[in-house]
């Protein structure tokens, strides 16, 4: 490995992780050192697999998770978009059961007229990608080139692309040996990584939807607040405007789970018509998108101002002209039955007998019964199953009786339903007594 020289003495890789070990703070020469190697092929996977290690038992502090969350950005490309407008906003979801959140509020924010590029990724494990639902609408491209991106979002104010290697490409090579040396769960290197890759695509404004709960990433509400407050914290040393809520993904959001069931579902909310926890989640996310970008002048005034976009149809309508934006058939707004859909349908009854109360939904065994019909990816390139998926009658809190319909399986074969079904088994505990319902939003940062 070639050493680079500073003014002291040359940098070693094997003098980071020792450094790292000892529990030292990086100076940003060490950092950039750093991600130079890795983008080069200079430091070995050995190394950096024993300097990741490091971090996770050591972490880092939010200045030099800053450095490294700078350096990772300025891997790659890092696109301008400074000329569209004063406020360009980005969301991102750490991911959850049931989260097409992003379908209803990109539109809704550009309808209301802050310009959304919005870069998402794929569905891998029990949760979904938003990508791979905006497939189930037919003809969307999902692939599209960094400068239709911005094309678009300056035509029509808002942009869905997948992740592309060319922003933040170190962050593509930290993750792919994070994610096989046990060394995903650092916060440090999770605010890095999702950091990196929202400054690369040149939002000047980022809403943060940290996620906890059993259907999340972050199990524990404490751990998503601190994630959160990490990355809201190094947006403001980096200049960049960051606000964070951690939000509730015990059970999932919203009632569908699937693909094309959750893009219907986004239709209806749009429509007016969706579940109360995804309708509450994207007025909150986005009144505070708009008090920000001084569009209201405060969160009450912004959420009557976006709830008349949707009562209005200019929310839907927004949505019909991203669809057509991307090559996608706009006729799904009203026909849902264009996009790839389930042989069958039955029921997953509620057991026992007489009135009961949901006292726990498992979000995470909910996918994982999506997941046994195809519906989701055991290693990234699977194949998917959009047509299938597991729609809600009743979330926690909520009365039933034995005998009523807990959730309606969507599904191609006998064995597919069977299956989730067994699954389904497990996620659902009913009780006998009063269940107080959960509140969805935990915390602001």
């Amino acid at each position: 490995m070639v050493a680079v020289t500073t003014k002291s003495k040359p940098l070693r890789m094997i003098d980071l992780i020792l450094s790292k070990r000892a529990g030292h703070e990086h100076t940003a020469a060490e950092i950039d050192f750093l991600i130079a190697g890795i983008m080069d092929g200079s430091i070995p996977d050995y190394q950096l697999a024993s300097w990741l290690m490091a971090v996770c038992w050591r972490s880092m502090t939010l200045e030099e998770t800053a450095l490294l969350t700078d350096a990772m950005r300025n891997s790659g490309q890092v696109l301008d978009l400074s000329a569209i407008g004063p406020v360009i906003g980005d969301k991102h979801s750490t991911g959850g059961v049931g989260d097409k959140t992003t379908l209803v509020f990109v539109p809704l924010l550009a309808a209301a007229g802050i310009p959304m590029a919005k870069l998402s990724g794929r569905g891998l494990g029990h949760t979904g990608g938003t990508i791979d639902k905006l497939e189930a609408i037919p003809g969307f491209q999902v692939d599209i080139s960094i400068d239709q991106f911005i094309k678009q979002v300056k035509e029509i104010g808002m942009a869905i692309g997948g992740q592309t290697a060319e922003l933040a490409p170190a962050d593509g090579k930290i993750y792919a040996l994070r994610d096989v040396t046990g060394t995903v769960e650092s916060i440090p290197l999770i605010c890095a990584s999702v950091m990196s890759k929202k400054l690369a695509a040149g939002a000047n404004f980022i809403i943060l939807d940290v996620k906890c709960g059993r259907g999340a990433f972050m199990e524990t509400e404490e751990k998503a607040i601190e994630l959160a407050q990490a990355m809201s914290s190094v947006g403001r040393l980096l200049k960049r405007p960051v606000t964070a809520v951690v939000t509730d993904m015990e059970q999932p959001l919203g009632r569908a789970v699937g693909h094309t069931v959750e893009v219907i579902e986004a239709i209806e909310t749009l429509k007016g018509n969706g579940p109360d926890d995804l309708t509450e989640l994207c007025l909150e996310l986005g009144s505070l998108a708009l008090v920000h970008a001084g569009k209201a002048k405060d969160q009450k005034q912004a959420r009557v101002a976006l709830q008349a976009l949707i009562d209005s149809g200019e929310a839907l309508k927004s949505f019909g002209v991203l669809i057509r934006a991307q090559g996608g058939d706009d006729k799904v707004l009203t026909d849902y039955s264009i996009m790839p859909t389930a042989k069958h349908t039955k029921p997953y009854m509620v057991p026992g007998s007489g009135k009961q109360w949901l006292e726990h939904l498992d979000g995470k065994k909910v996918a994982e019964a999506c997941k046994l019909m195809g519906a989701g990816r055991t290693k990234k390139g699977d194949p998917v199953n959009m047509a299938v998926g597991v729609v809600l009658n009743i979330k926690t809190g909520d009365s039933t009786e034995g005998g009523a319909t807990a959730a309606v399986i969507h599904y191609d074969t006998e064995e597919q339903f069977s299956a989730a079904a067994s699954k389904l088994a497990e996620a659902f505990t009913f009780s006998n007594s009063f269940v107080e319902k959960p509140k969805l939003i935990k915390a602001s940062v």
